[in-house]
C-alpha cells in the first residue's frame, strides 16, 4: 500500500489539481478525510508515521471494544462489516480501518512524521518531515489523534514509588496483574472499563481512585444506545437537555453514592460541553456494587510503596494504574502559529479555519457526546465540500 516517497514531490503549481492535500495522520480521522477529498476530486496523500494505516489500535487494551453502535460507527464511502457485531472489537476496528484505506485506493506513505509546519509568504504550507523531506501545499488537515501523548500526573514522591507504575496506554490484559493488588487512577471509560477487566481478570484487590464522580448510563437502555439519545439532545438548550438527562438517568442508572461515587451535582451535558463525557457502563456499576471495585479518594502523594489519598488514608497497592488521559501533542507541530487554546487543543476543527492560518484544518480533536467517529465523518465531509468547491473556484479564476 505505501507509495514511493518521490511521489510526494510530483507537485503542480499551488491550487492546480496535480497539487495535493496533505493529511497528517492515518487513523479514523485521516483515513475519512482522505477519502472524502477523493470523493470530490480533489487529490490526497496521507502521511502516517506508523506501519499501517490506523496503526495505534492494536496497541489498545485487549478487551476494548466501541462504546458506539456499529451501525453509527462507520466511515465515509464503507460501512463496518455487520459480521463485526453491534459493538465492534478492537482488533476488527484495526482491520476495518486497513481495510477501508484499501476499498478507496487511498494515496498513503507510512513511516513518516511530519515534525512541524511552517507559513511561508507566499502562502503555502511547509512541512517538515522526517528523513529531511520538504512539503509543500496550499492545504493541510491535520488528524493525529486527540489521544497522541500519555498524561501522567507530576503526583509528589512518584519518582520514588516502589510499586509498578504504569499509564493506561501501556495497559494490555489482566493477566500480570493476578492476585496482585491493582489501584486504577481515574474514573473514566477507560479506567472504568481496566478496573472491570482487573476483576474478571483475577486481580487479588481493585480500586479505582475518583476525583471528579461522572456520570455513568448503560450503554443500551432496553436496545436503545445512549449514543443516540446524546445524537437527539445535542441540539437541544443544556439546560433543558440536563434536566432530560438526570430524569433518564435516575431510572436507569443505580445510584453508587453509597459506594463511594454520588451522582454528579453538575448536568450531563453541561459536563459534555467541557469536554467530559459520560462513562458508558458495561459492568462498571455492577461490578462496584458486588464490591469487586472499591471507589476511593483520588490520588495525592506517593511515598515509598505508599500512595496518599485526598482523605488522608495510605494504601499500599502492588501496581498503580494511571488512566489519566492524554495530550493532543500538538504544540512541537504547530505551537507557533497561534491557532491552539490553552489546554492544546486547536481553536476550530473541520471545514473551519483561523484567519491567520487559512488552508489549515484540523479533524479529531473533539470528543462529542454523539459520538467521535460519527462526527470525524460529518467533519471530513465538510472540509471535503469546501475545499473542492475552493479548488473549483480557483480553476474558473
Amino acid at each position: 500500500m505505501p507509495i514511493p516517497h518521490a511521489k510526494l514531490f510530483e507537485q503542480g503549481t499551488p491550487h492546480s489539481p496535480t497539487t495535493p492535500v496533505y493529511v497528517i495522520g492515518a487513523g479514523p480521522a485521516g483515513l475519512a478525510t482522505a477519502a472524502a477529498l477523493r470523493t470530490k476530486g480533489v487529490r490526497a496523500v496521507l502521511l502516517e508515521k506508523g506501519a499501517t494505516p490506523g496503526a495505534r489500535w492494536p496497541e489498545h487494551y485487549d478487551s476494548l471494544r466501541l462504546h458506539t453502535t456499529r451501525a453509527l460507527s462507520g466511515l465515509p464511502g464503507l460501512p463496518i462489516p455487520r459480521a463485526y457485531g453491534r459493538w465492534v472489537a478492537r482488533d476488527d476496528v484495526a482491520r476495518y480501518l486497513v481495510s477501508y484505506a484499501e476499498h478507496h485506493d487511498l494515496e498513503l506513505v507510512c513511516g513518516v512524521e511530519v515534525d512541524r509546519i511552517e507559513r511561508e509568504a507566499a502562502g503555502d504550507w511547509t512541512l517538515h518531515a522526517t528523513g529531511g523531506r520538504v512539503l509543500r501545499s496550499p492545504t493541510v488537515v491535520v488528524a493525529t489523534g486527540r489521544n497522541h501523548t500519555p498524561r501522567l500526573p507530576d503526583w509528589p514522591g512518584r519518582g520514588g514509588y516502589t510499586g509498578e507504575l504504569l499509564h493506561a496506554r501501556d495497559y494490555r490484559g489482566a493477566e500480570p496483574f493476578a492476585g496482585r493488588d491493582v489501584l486504577v487512577v481515574g474514573v473514566g471509560n477507560t479506567g472504568a472499563d481496566l478496573a472491570v477487566d482487573l476483576a474478571r481478570g483475577g486481580a487479588a484487590r481493585v480500586r479505582i481512585a475518583v476525583r471528579s464522580a461522572p456520570h455513568i448510563l448503560p450503554r443500551t437502555t432496553l436496545g436503545w444506545p445512549a449514543q443516540r439519545s446524546g445524537i437527539l439532545l445535542r441540539r437541544v438548550p443544556v439546560r433543558l437537555a440536563d434536566r432530560l438527562a438526570a430524569r433518564v438517568t435516575r431510572l436507569s442508572s443505580p445510584d453508587l453514592g453509597a459506594y463511594g461515587i454520588p451522582r454528579p451535582a453538575s448536568g450531563l451535558f453541561s459536563r459534555a460541553a467541557q469536554g467530559s463525557i459520560p462513562v458508558q457502563d458495561t459492568g462498571f456499576a455492577k461490578a462496584v456494587r458486588e464490591r469487586l471495585v472499591l471507589p476511593v479518594p483520588a490520588v495525592e502523594s506517593f511515598a515509598g510503596a505508599s500512595v496518599r489519598l485526598a482523605d488522608g488514608t495510605e494504601i499500599t497497592p502492588d501496581a498503580v494504574i494511571a488512566a489519566t488521559g492524554y495530550g493532543r501533542g500538538l504544540e512541537p507541530l504547530v505551537g507557533h502559529l497561534d491557532v491552539l487554546d490553552e489546554r492544546g487543543a486547536p481553536r476550530t476543527h473541520g471545514a473551519a479555519t483561523l484567519p491567520q492560518a487559512p488552508g489549515l484544518h484540523f479533524i479529531g480533536y473533539t470528543n462529542p457526546i454523539s459520538g467521535m467517529l460519527r462526527e470525524i465523518s460529518r467533519d471530513a465531509r465538510r472540509i471535503a465540500a469546501a475545499l473542492s468547491a475552493g479548488r473549483r473556484g480557483d480553476t474558473a479564476s
